[in-house]
């Protein structure tokens, strides 16, 4: 485990799931779209959290898929803040999974994620 996953793990997972048969191609692979979804998610709880209010994803800076997620996986998407804009904020979204067949922990996606903090007018506001 890489220093910056071990700070990741310091807090629970943002987000924590079960990949289901009806996410996944005829060979038992989950699409990517679920799993980047479930990443977004992860990453919107915690921008939301550090912005104090509603954020909108305006980009995908990077994203790389490691291993295949497979039916009956855990997945757990773990978040952290890398960067704060006047009002935008950067979240690195790690996502690893327990395996339904050996239990063990495998990394199988990483991403970078850009929110913008939305005000009660839909506009950018400024994040405190």
């Amino acid at each position: 485990m890489t220093n910056d996953e071990s700070r990741l793990h310091a807090r629970q997972p943002a987000v924590r799931t079960l990949a289901m048969p009806a996410d996944a191609n005829p060979a038992g692979d989950i699409f990517g779209g679920w799993v980047l979804a479930q990443m977004d998610i992860a990453g919107g709880l915690i921008a939301a959290e550090r912005a104090r209010g509603r954020v909108v994803t305006v980009a995908l800076e990077s994203m790389a898929f490691h291993k295949p997620v497979k039916v009956g996986d855990i997945v757990s998407c773990y978040a952290e803040v890398t960067k704060v804009g006047t009002t935008s904020l950067t979240v690195r979204v790690h996502t690893e999974v327990l395996r339904q067949v050996t239990g063990d922990p495998e990394t199988v996606t990483d991403g970078l994620f850009t929110y913008v903090a939305l005000g009660s007018n839909g506009r950018p506001r400024p994040v405190d």
